[in-house]
Order: C-alpha cells, then sequence, then structure tokens
C-alpha cells in the first residue's frame, strides 16, 4: 500500500488525518479529493501543499469520472467527504443523502472497479441513536434519528452490502464525538471558544445535559491508521474516547480555560430529535492495540491556545456563518 486516496481530506478529521499519515508513514502519497463545501477548506492542508508527496484535487465523489480517474492510482481509499452538521440535515436533508449515501456509492463503484486493496469508510457513534445507560457494540442496531445520521448509515450498509455481495475489503469507523485544530466553527467546542473570545452569547440546547463521549482527532487519526492496516476487512469498530460529559459540563470547561464567566450560557429550545446519550464499548479496537493517548482536559486546553493563536482561519469563516443562523434559528423558531 502506497498511495491512498483521501476523499474530504480539507476537512476537519480528513486533514489531520493526511498530516498525521505523511508524518507516520514516510513511504506514502497521499491524493486528497474534496468538493470544498462549506467546511472544506484549502487553509486546512495549506501547510501539506509542498510536500511531494501530497496531492489535492479540487472535485465530487458523486462525480463518477473524477474519482475514476484517481482511483487508477490509488492502492486504497479512506473516506471522510461527508455533509456532518445535524442542524443542517434537519433543514436540507436532500443534500446530506446525495452526498452521504450516493456519493459512497460512487467511491464502492471505483473501489470494485479497480481493485482498491482497502476501503475505510469514516461513519459516526450517532448511526446508533440514543441510549440511556450502557454502551453500544458493533453488532447492535442502527437506529438514527436525525436525516445525517440516517444518511450516515445509509453509506455504511450499502458498504457493508459491496463487502458481502462484492468480496470488497470494507471497513468502518464509528467515531464518538471529535475535537481539535481545524474543527469547522459550527461544531459545540469551537463554536463556543470562538463564541467566547468574542464574548458573545454560548447557545446551549434544551438543559444542556445532553451526554457526548468526546475523542481528540488525533487519537482518532491514529486508530483509523490502524483499521486501515490491520482491521479485519468486513468489520465496524467502535473509535470513542472515553470521555463522557455532558455539553453543559463541557461549555463550563471552555470558558474557565479562556476566563470567561458562566454568564455568557444561553439555554435554547431543543433542536429536534436530539439524541440524550451516547456511549461506545471500544473493545474491539482496543483488541487491536489501540487506546486513546491524549487525555481529555489537556486535550481541551490544547485546542483552545489552537484557536487563540489562529484566530484569521475562524474569523474568515465565521464571517460567511451568520446568515445561515438567521436561516436555522428563523426555521426552528417557525416550528
Amino acid at each position: 500500500m502506497k498511495n491512498i486516496l483521501v476523499t474530504g481530506g480539507a476537512g476537519f478529521i480528513g486533514s489531520n488525518f493526511c498530516r498525521y499519515m505523511l508524518d507516520k508513514h514516510p513511504e506514502y502519497g497521499i491524493t486528497v479529493l474534496d468538493a470544498l463545501t462549506y467546511a472544506g477548506n484549502l487553509d486546512n492542508i495549506a501547510d501539506l501543499q509542498n510536500n511531494p508527496r501530497f496531492k489535492f484535487v479540487h472535485g465530487d465523489i458523486r462525480d463518477k469520472p473524477v474519482v475514476d480517474e484517481l482511483m487508477k492510482d490509488a492502492d486504497a481509499m479512506v473516506n471522510f467527504a461527508a455533509e456532518t452538521h445535524v442542524d443542517r440535515s434537519i433543514t436540507d436533508p436532500g443534500s446530506f443523502v446525495l452526498t452521504d449515501v450516493y456519493g459512497v456509492f460512487v467511491l464502492l463503484e471505483a473501489c470494485k472497479r479497480f481493485g482498491a486493496e482497502r476501503f475505510v469508510h469514516i461513519s459516526t457513534d450517532e448511526v446508533y441513536g440514543s441510549i440511556q445507560d450502557g454502551s453500544f457494540r458493533e453488532g447492535d442496531p442502527l437506529e438514527p434519528n436525525s436525516p445525517y445520521s440516517a444518511s450516515k448509515a445509509g453509506g455504511e450498509l450499502l458498504a457493508r452490502s459491496y463487502f458481502v455481495t462484492y468480496g470488497l475489503p470494507i471497513l468502518v469507523s464509528r467515531g464518538s464525538n471529535n475535537f481539535g485544530p481545524y474543527q469547522y466553527p459550527e461544531k459545540l467546542i469551537p463554536l463556543f471558544i470562538t463564541n467566547a473570545l468574542e464574548d458573545k452569547p454560548l447557545p446551549v440546547y434544551g438543559d444542556g445535559r445532553q451526554v457526548r463521549d468526546w475523542i481528540y482527532v488525533l487519537d482518532h487519526c491514529e486508530a483509523i491508521d490502524l483499521i486501515l492496516h490491520k482491521g479485519e476487512v468486513g468489520t465496524a469498530y467502535n473509535v470513542g474516547g472515553g470521555n463522557e460529559r455532558t455539553n453543559l459540563e463541557v461549555t463550563k470547561l471552555v470558558l474557565g480555560i479562556l476566563g470567561k464567566p458562566e454568564s455568557l450560557i444561553k439555554f435554547v429550545a431543543d433542536r429536534p430529535g436530539h439524541d440524550r446519550r451516547y456511549s461506545l464499548d471500544c473493545t474491539r479496537i482496543r483488541e487491536l492495540g489501540w487506546s486513546p493517548r491524549h487525555e481529555f482536559e489537556e486535550a481541551l486546553e490544547h485546542t483552545v491556545r489552537w484557536y487563540l493563536q489562529n484566530e484569521g482561519w475562524w474569523r474568515k469563516i465565521k464571517e460567511h456563518q451568520a446568515e445561515y443562523r438567521e436561516f436555522t434559528q428563523k426555521w426552528y423558531a417557525e416550528r
């Protein structure tokens, strides 16, 4: 395995994965295919552009000729490309189906045609739905509760069918909530960091007691690398950080690191279909030899420092977010 096609590699997890792989595997070449929709950002991979082992191609995973041309020279594919934000899926579910399901179909067909050695599909813990007690295991039913998680489940199940029907070497990572550098500031942690830096309200849904398991992005990248090389084909792997926190706890931690008052917290109406708790049993990936290296509080402080030091990166993005936020707030208010 020498050449890896990384779809969605200009996004948050994908760009961190590319950086990690180029450092970890000096013999590998990485090609990124990214449509540069709102969350894809060339600034995320600016430091890689002069690396002779890195190549960027602007294109859509739904574009069969483009995908086929790139797969001719690739040994494996890692698919990060997706529409991912739950709020956006509620207001515009169609785009999620087109990218997260049909787009995966195009990628699978290309891998089948050109004999990919491995296809790693990046999924999410949200495909399981919510769980009150205990933790989800990989064999549990998928019961997604939002158009986003349903579209991710659809793409994942399609990938599984290509393993069963065609023998395609499929592997799946079901990651918990990632955080770290380069995360688009509509997600909870970067949104709250940047809002706090601007002394703006931090909008907490409902009572803020929804529970999420947080994983630092580089820990997830290391797990994906392990799945790519040592995972059992046809298998899904839960990848969680073992850091269950309520949204309110995380919000207060961010404010504490920045020395900002908790009066910035603003409770807002809960979003439709909001899952109460996610929790993963990660025994399977740990049996491959993986465990997270980063403590949550330390990684959160590092993340906060990154946003402090990269104000130009996030301010440019947030300048273009106001229109979407106004649309979303109006949509919720009318329902």
